[in-house]
């Protein structure tokens, strides 16, 4: 038996537009999950993570959220659960970053960072979690961060989502265990997506932060399919709690 095998699983990926989300969400798909995709700005037809997971011959289902809104986040909840009664996986992607200096860092940033970041995928859980307990399976996965474990620079919203981030993990984890539900997050380190372009444009900082990659290069949404399908599979059932980093060896030096 393929223990990495999803045939037949759904997967409820939440920033799966683009970046980190669409690497995890086609990695999903190509183990035999089907999709479902949400996005604040995901096209309800025809977008590419919708194109790319038909051709590995799996289905999307296409949503539309804004995180940072809790009406738009519950109206989205009992959309998908009714259309969707049984949801296997839960990838809690969803995130944003604000960069401004502590002393500097206004209040709508942190509001909008916290809501989106850590408010959200709780209450995603939580809602998606209880189906998964009374099943008494489920595999859920956050997107965790270096800055669970390091302080960063200038984004102290982001810092105290993600490190909340790592403790919500466990506390899921804590409850869920035993009820058969494993819930964990991947820590991306450096990855070339969106979030990061101001810091791959700043040649000072972009050249610092390689220095101390040992892979030497920056990460690829592509690197973190295999953990994803890891920890979506059976391969994981005794897996709780964990916080897996894709760093290139970031957190080792």
């Amino acid at each position: 038996m393929n223990i990495f095998d999803l045939t037949g699983k759904i997967a409820l990926v939440t920033g799966c537009n683009k970046g980190i989300g669409e690497g995890m969400a086609l990695a999903l798909a190509a183990a035999g999950a089907n999709i479902i995709g949400v996005s604040a700005n995901m096209p309800l037809s025809g977008g590419e993570t919708e194109v790319e997971v038909q051709k590995l011959g799996k289905n999307f289902k296409a949503y539309q959220c804004d995180f940072s809104d809790r009406d738009s986040l519950e109206t989205f909840i009992e959309k998908v659960k009714a259309e969707n009664p049984i949801i296997d996986i839960l990838v809690n992607n969803a995130g944003t970053i604000q960069r401004a200096p502590a002393a500097e860092h206004s209040n709508d940033y942190w509001d909008n960072v916290l809501s989106i970041n850590l408010d959200a995928p709780f209450i995603l859980t939580r809602e998606i979690g209880r189906g998964m307990i009374k099943r008494g399976s489920g595999k859920i996965i956050f997107t965790a961060s270096l800055l669970t474990f390091q302080g960063g620079i200038n984004v102290p919203g982001y810092a105290a989502s993600k490190g909340a981030i790592g403790s919500l993990v466990k506390a899921f984890a804590n409850e869920w265990a035993a009820k058969g539900v494993n819930v964990n997050a991947v820590a991306p380190g450096y990855i070339a997506t969106s979030n990061t372009e101001a810091l791959r444009n700043d040649e000072e900082r972009s050249n610092a932060i390689l220095a101390r990659i040992p892979a030497g290069r920056w990460g690829t949404p592509e690197d973190f399919g295999g953990v994803t399908v890891f920890l979506a599979s059976k391969a994981a059932d005794y897996v709780h709690g964990t916080i897996i980093t894709v760093d290139g060896g970031w957190m080792g030096r």
